[in-house]
């Protein structure tokens, strides 16, 4: 991939206000920012015509919009949020000591969990399934990168006092210093964003001092931005342009991974910004984390029998979604062939037939190890 000429001056003719018809379902614009009421949503959401309709223009605003959008009262369940809160303290008093890094702070300056989703299940599975139990938050993913999405997290607590990042963009080519992406080729470059998508959920009131996460609305559409990122100019840009939206303890952003974005600064006294950091990837890309999703999907399986009245369909759905491996391959063909189509049933399916069937868990156990062992090599 070669360098585009010009790119601030690009990126600066690239920018506009962001109007309603960009987004006609929103509440409202916030600061060039889509902002999606879920409570006034939820009966498009349960609505199979009208959660198309809504995961269109979400997957229009990811892409050939602004870039980004936020869902105030995502989470619904607030006291589980809270519950969620707590046990990820637990976990970085735990590992606190260590010596792991923040992902861009010295460690010790800040707190990081990392495959927190996964550590959150095997905790505490029933608190697992009410906050990831999500229907805004399985929609949008959905939106973006159609079913079987793979879900990471990463929880990020920034004190009083820490630093802004730098502008950049994320996994995949994002990730990666300019030298090893500028390897990759162009098509590469224009494919990488429908891979992944960015997003986080609040675990506090996020006013815009404490530092919430410094956006800059249609820099997603910058060719050659994965190279662009790393020049001083475009960072310029970003500072003089970016926007910030306040969040408020429930309430979750998401954004195209090719949106030049950034942590801001903590600039209060006694707000630790709490995030959970959502880094959802397409079936047909690679995760970032490493998961045990067959001790996720053993653990979780109680909690979602026990909570399948107070949960109902969809939000059991979704908690699937974020837990169990949706995707079928890769496998061995030999001992798993496929059923009754081109593919053999995924971990998810798995589960949710064990769930329908409503097997104990022991059964479903059985279930899970013969699938992960027509699985091997």
């Amino acid at each position: 991939m070669r360098d585009h000429p010009d790119a601030a001056a690009r990126l600066r003719a690239l920018l506009r206000e962001t109007a309603a018809e960009d987004a006609p379902r929103a509440a409202r614009i916030e600061r060039g920012v889509p902002v999606y009421d879920c409570a006034a949503l939820a009966g498009d959401l349960a609505d199979p015509e009208g959660r198309a309709a809504l995961m269109a223009e979400w997957a229009h605003v990811l892409g050939e919009g602004p870039g980004a959008l936020a869902l105030a009262g995502a989470v619904e369940d607030l006291g589980a949020l809270d519950a969620a809160t707590a046990a990820y303290g637990r976990i970085i008093d735990a590992e606190r000591g260590r010596g792991g890094a923040d992902h861009f702070a010295a460690a010790g300056a800040n707190d990081r969990v990392w495959n927190a989703a996964q550590k959150l299940c095997l905790a505490e599975p029933e608190t697992f399934a009410r906050v990831f139990g999500c229907m805004p938050v399985a929609a949008v993913c959905e939106a973006w990168l159609g079913p079987a999405y793979q879900m990471t997290a990463q929880i990020n607590v920034v004190r009083p006092g820490g630093a802004a990042q730098r502008p950049h963009r994320d996994y995949h080519l994002g990730f990666m210093p300019e030298a090893e992406a500028r390897r990759f080729p162009a098509h590469a470059h224009a494919l990488s964003p429908a891979l992944t998508l960015q997003g986080a959920i609040a675990h506090v009131d996020m006013p815009v001092e404490s530092g919430p996460t410094k956006l800059l609305p249609w820099s997603q559409h910058l060719e050659g931005g994965y190279l662009a990122m790393h020049h001083d100019d475009v960072a310029a840009v970003f500072e003089e342009a970016h926007v910030q939206v306040p969040l408020r303890r429930g309430d979750a952003l998401f954004f195209s991974p090719a949106l030049l974005h950034a942590g801001g600064a903590n600039r209060t006294a006694d707000v630790e910004r709490m995030a959970n950091l959502l880094q959802v990837s397409s079936c047909m890309g690679r995760a970032m984390e490493a998961v045990d999703r067959a001790a996720m999907c053993r653990a979780l399986y109680p909690a979602l029998l026990d909570l399948a009245d107070d949960l109902g369909p969809t939000r059991t759905e979704a908690a699937v979604a974020a837990c169990a491996e949706g995707y079928a391959f890769p496998t061995n063909l030999d001992r798993d062939p496929p059923a009754g189509g081109l593919a053999p049933p995924s971990q998810a399916d798995v589960m949710r037939a064990a769930l329908a069937k409503r097997l104990d868990p022991a059964a479903f156990a059985e279930r899970l190890d013969a699938h992960a062992a027509r699985r091997q090599p």
